[in-house]
């Protein structure tokens, strides 16, 4: 039995560091790099709502702004959701795995801006800590209101 629960705290903290690499993998790319693959992923979008809504007209580098902007709000998102359940894992309840849930999520956020201020045309952004750090929260959120939910359901 606790050999299970170790390995499902390992799984679970495992799961924290590959989201992390992957968030520092993608933050590492230089600007160019970074726009081109933020720039696809807009046009295929585009290309959706276009077929939705054929006379909108939207403007691609206004659009992909707010492209970029929801993918640090998702990733975070997940952050937040692979943190707080590592903390669940690791027995760590109540309001403390919210609140250290948040505090490494938060801290990331600030890491993963200055690490930007070393990579080619990228820089740190306040905006960018604010928006990942509602991000990890509103994953925190969900995660409990998730879990909650289940509870009731489950008690039912």
């Amino acid at each position: 039995m606790e050999k299970n629960k170790n390995l499902t705290r390992s799984l679970s903290w495992g799961a924290v560091l590959l989201w992390m690499s992957l968030i520092f993998y993608l933050s590492h790319q230089p600007a160019t790099q970074s726009d081109q693959l933020s720039i696809g992923i807009t046009e295929l979008i585009l290309q959706r709502i276009d077929k939705i809504l054929p006379h909108m007209d939207l403007d691609i580098e206004g659009f992909n702004h707010i492209v970029r902007k929801n993918a640090h709000f998702f990733a975070y998102s997940i952050l937040g959701v692979l943190v707080i359940h590592a903390h669940k894992r690791s027995s760590v309840g109540g309001h403390k795995q919210i609140m250290l849930s948040a505090i490494i999520c938060i801290l990331y956020a600030i890491s993963d801006e200055v690490h930007q201020a070393f990579v080619p045309g990228r820089g740190p952004g306040v905006t960018d800590v604010l928006i990942d750090s509602a991000g990890a929260i509103v994953g925190i959120w969900m995660y409990r209101a998730v879990g909650r939910i289940k509870k009731k359901v489950i008690s039912l």
